[in-house]
């Protein structure tokens, strides 16, 4: 496994890796930036096929933080973990206890949080170890909890910037919408997109999933290797990244791309090529930004939940900003968004006297 001729090393400052020999911990954690603050973003709990996966994966989100982060106008850097395993078989009470203690060694430089296959329960047992933790229970107004409904209406958001853009309303009602993915965000999002009246396509790897949207919301389903190529005007991608890429891309009827899902394209490149189709490509690291939204404002104590609310719905002016420039300068909305975001961080990291990842 190499960190520094990764593909996916970017300046990064800091990359650790923990084992707990009784617990059965695998774990990284990846620190890109923390010009803006503490690197925040959620931990991942996955099967990858190899070690270098996870190492690749934890540096892409890592970094996909910081752009995240920056867009949303956060005091937080960006930073991400991943631990090794089945969420279903191998997660337990202990071993969440010792990814408490693993974030707790970093001091403070990494805030966790939920991510794909961790729930609110587990942060509340890690948090028995740390106090470098947010996405935890809700008390009364302030905000907390659960990020991922809040990221869902973010995508929700971001998905009527992009139609109103695309095809000139903002009006869901009667719109196709492809969900790939039927976690914690998908499953919120169905459910938002189904009270604006729009008509569900869905796929999950999970049978039950697809079953309660299809009993709930009257989505229809489809097999998982079919989603993405779905006769729909939106496909929302929302489970695991590197999903648009040159075998994928030629093949998708969708005019709009937008969902929750990190790191949808495989490369950079691949952003020209949804343009050159004429899809129109919602960043991820913006439209899915209203899950950091609400941990940032529980961490740092500083929003009330109907403020984060408020923050939330400005997720569809900065995609109409991104929209805009790209159209204006023939460019993909990714290098868009991404030169926006350097920028931030750059400026950040020179008022610190630091060198910008």
């Amino acid at each position: 496994m190499t960190v520094f001729s990764s593909p996916h090393f970017a300046g990064h400052e800091q990359v650790s890796f923990f084992h707990d020999a009784d617990t059965g911990l695998k774990a990284i954690i990846a620190v890109h930036s923390t010009a803006l603050g503490p690197a925040a973003g959620g931990c991942r709990m996955w099967t990858y096929v190899d070690d270098q996966a996870a190492l690749d994966d934890v540096l892409r989100l890592s970094r996909g933080m910081s752009y995240k982060n920056a867009m949303a106008d956060l005091a937080l850097g960006g930073g991400k973990a991943v631990i090794i395993g089945d969420s279903r078989r191998d997660k337990t009470p202990a071993l969440m206890t010792a990814f408490g203690r693993a974030v707790d060694s970093l001091g403070g430089h990494y805030v966790t949080a939920e991510d794909v296959g961790i729930t609110v329960a587990d942060m509340a047992t890690a948090a028995k170890e740390t106090r470098y933790i947010s996405g935890l229970a809700k008390s009364g107004q302030a905000a907390g909890g659960d990020p991922s409904p809040k990221t869902a209406r973010g995508v929700f958001t971001g998905i009527r910037a992009a139609v109103q853009a695309k095809l000139g309303s903002a009006d869901l009602k009667g719109v196709r919408v492809a969900v790939q993915g039927l976690g914690g965000v998908g499953y919120n999002l169905c459910r938002n997109l189904f009270e604006a009246g729009a008509r569900l396509v869905v796929a999950d790897i999970h049978d039950d999933r697809t079953a309660l949207a299809a009993d709930e919301f009257g989505a229809e389903v489809v097999n998982v290797d079919e989603i993405l190529f779905a006769d729909v005007d939106v496909v929302a991608p929302c489970a695991l990244g590197a999903v648009l890429n040159a075998h994928t891309i030629p093949r998708l009827k969708a005019g709009i791309v937008a969902g929750g899902a990190n790191n949808q394209l495989a490369t950079d490149s691949d952003g020209m090529r949804l343009r050159d189709r004429g899809i129109l490509f919602a960043p991820d690291y913006v439209i899915n930004a209203g899950g950091i939204i609400n941990v940032a404002a529980e961490y740092l104590g500083n929003r009330s939940e109907a403020e984060v609310d408020r923050d939330i719905e400005r997720i569809g002016d900065r995609l109409h900003e991104i929209f805009a420039l790209a159209e204006r300068e023939g460019r993909p909305t990714n290098e868009v968004a991404d030169a926006m975001a350097e920028d931030k961080i750059r400026k950040a990291a020179r008022s610190q006297g630091q060198k910008a990842a």
